[in-house]
């Protein structure tokens, strides 16, 4: 049997949100065809063996036992399921690792996953490959000083009330302020005033030293699986119907209003523009395995804008991704050993 290394957890902050993929994951593989080795870092990146029981399908992380030498252990695995997600697990840096110890692994290579994950290179490549986005500036976040940064990427510290003019003059009302790289919607913040732009620039400086602001589309919120096993498909479209003003982490995570529609309750053509977008924008980050891209669909217009790419989208049974390829005929199961497969 092949061994595979799943590990989950990590030093973001989607570290519970990883621990649920990877229930999903090690209720589901096929055991007859995979010796598991199931590993856990802790917030504070520390690794750990997890100590599977597979009559248990919650994971119980006071099963743990720390290990000594990550790249020995490492070594004994055929190959590596990374079920992170965020900021040192989705973002090229454990990747780098794989690559170096020549260990096959699922997913986005260095490249990908770095530019995946940035959302404001993310969105300069999608402008190069020609998909439309919502207006969007970004700025840095220095200890305490504001850098503004032009549409030529030239840098000029900056006032905090400075910067807010200039937004003002480029983008609308209401605007969405994000860090750049953080996943699972963690330090998004709508802003409808000056004041409540002033307050997200804040609180997205927290979490990363770039920061988004991007103009608001007022919109259908739907989403795209991708897919590479040889060749690249794209899955049917899903809808996101969110209990919450936006698409939060509270309202992704914790209120239980928020659902999903699969497939999405649109046109044809623009199901089947969403798809082909979706698979030019995995090719575009020089994507491998999975992905999953996110659209807005504009109520008045129905234009098709790009939102973002996930290089590694949540993995429960009950996630976006695995849920649009069962509809679209691959299972849960299956879309494991394709993956495994691939890697």
């Amino acid at each position: 049997m092949k061994k595979v290394g799943i590990i989950f957890g990590g030093m973001s902050t989607e570290n519970e949100v990883s621990v649920k993929s990877a229930e999903g994951i090690l209720s589901n593989i096929d055991k007859t065809k995979y010796e598991i080795l199931p590993i856990y870092i802790d917030k504070n990146g520390v690794w750990y063996k997890y100590l599977y029981n597979p009559n248990e399908e919650a994971i119980n992380l006071k099963y743990t036992q720390r290990i000594p030498n990550i790249v020995e252990y490492l070594m004994q695995a055929d190959v590596i399921f990374p079920v992170l997600h965020g900021l040192y697990g989705e973002d090229g840096t454990i990747q780098g690792l794989f690559e170096l110890l020549k260990l096959p692994y699922v997913g986005c290579k260095v490249l990908g996953s770095s530019v995946g994950m940035d959302k404001v290179y993310a969105k300069i490549v999608f402008e190069k490959a020609g998909l439309k986005q919502a207006k969007y500036q970004y700025i840095k976040k220095i200890e305490d000083n504001y850098i503004y940064i032009n549409d030529e990427l030239e840098e000029e510290k900056m006032a905090l009330e400075k910067i807010i003019e200039n937004i003002e003059e480029n983008i609308k009302y209401p605007m969405f302020v994000k860090p750049s790289n953080s996943g699972s919607s963690v330090g998004v913040t709508k802003a409808d005033n000056s004041e409540e732009l002033k307050k997200a620039i804040i609180e997205a400086g927290k979490f990363d030293v770039k920061i988004l602001i991007e103009q608001g589309i007022d919109g259908k919120e739907v989403e795209c699986a991708v897919l590479d096993k040889g060749e690249t498909i794209a899955s049917c479209v899903g809808q996101v119907l969110s209990a919450e003003e936006f698409y939060s982490y509270e309202a992704k995570y914790i209120n239980q209003e928020s659902k999903t529609l699969i497939p999405a309750n649109i046109r044809e053509e623009q199901s089947e523009e969403i798809r082909k977008q979706a698979i030019k924008a995995f090719k575009a980050i020089d994507g491998k395995g999975i992905s999953r891209v996110d659209f807005f669909i504009e109520n008045v217009t129905g234009e098709i804008y790009i939102n973002e790419i996930n290089t590694m989208p949540g993995f429960t049974p009950i996630s976006m991704y695995p849920k649009l390829f069962e509809a679209s005929g691959i299972s849960y199961k299956e879309l494991i050993d394709i993956l495994m497969e691939n890697a």
